[in-house]
């Protein structure tokens, strides 16, 4: 199967508004994006009053199918990295289950199926941490279950989770140098 000539960046977010005004802002330095929105999403995004206006070599694919018609691009070597940030510990579970009945859910299952690189930014990496909500910052205490099924989604193979914005922004940068020089994919955990 023929490869496109320029792969793009894949970038789904979900519903969670744990750094997602940061995580729109990385956006707008990467070339050749596709958004994957999840239902979620849309109203997060709302709800923080951000926008999700794009260059013009990006493209917006919203949950609006039970099928998800945007994952076959998978298939066709259109993506080279997809990033998920942020994720909530609702999609964690269900990608570290296999559960694909999302538009992100299925963009992480097809970019796994199809070796494409991931990195993912989970929302739930500590006991307890502080967050932006709405109206301010509030702090959470993730449960148990979250803790370990983020430690889970860091075994599978070719995905990256990173647990703070700083490493998100370096784990972009380092898959942007192994495109650049042509180095080895990025490593899982």
């Amino acid at each position: 199967m023929s490869k496109v000539a320029t792969p793009r960046w894949g970038w789904a977010i979900t519903g969670s508004g744990h750094f997602v005004a940061e995580s729109i802002a990385l956006m707008a330095g990467l070339d050749h994006l596709d958004l994957f929105v999840s239902k979620a999403a849309e109203e997060v995004v709302r709800m923080y009053r951000k926008e999700l206006s794009l260059g013009r070599s990006m493209r917006i694919y919203k949950d609006k199918a039970a099928s998800a018609p945007p994952v076959g691009n998978f298939y066709y070597g259109v993506y080279h990295t997809l990033i998920v940030a942020p994720a909530t510990s609702n999609t964690v579970a269900k990608c570290v289950f296999g559960i694909s009945d999302t538009l992100v859910t299925n963009v992480f299952a097809q970019a796994g199926k199809c070796r494409v690189p991931t990195i993912v930014f989970a929302c739930d990496t500590a006991p307890e941490h502080d967050t932006m909500a709405p109206k301010g910052m509030v702090k959470v205490y993730p449960r148990r279950i979250d803790l370990e099924n983020t430690a889970r989604l860091k075994e599978f193979e070719a995905t990256t989770v990173v647990e703070t914005l700083g490493q998100l922004e370096a784990a972009i940068a380092a898959r942007k140098a192994e495109l650049a020089g042509g180095q080895p994919a990025l490593r899982h955990g």
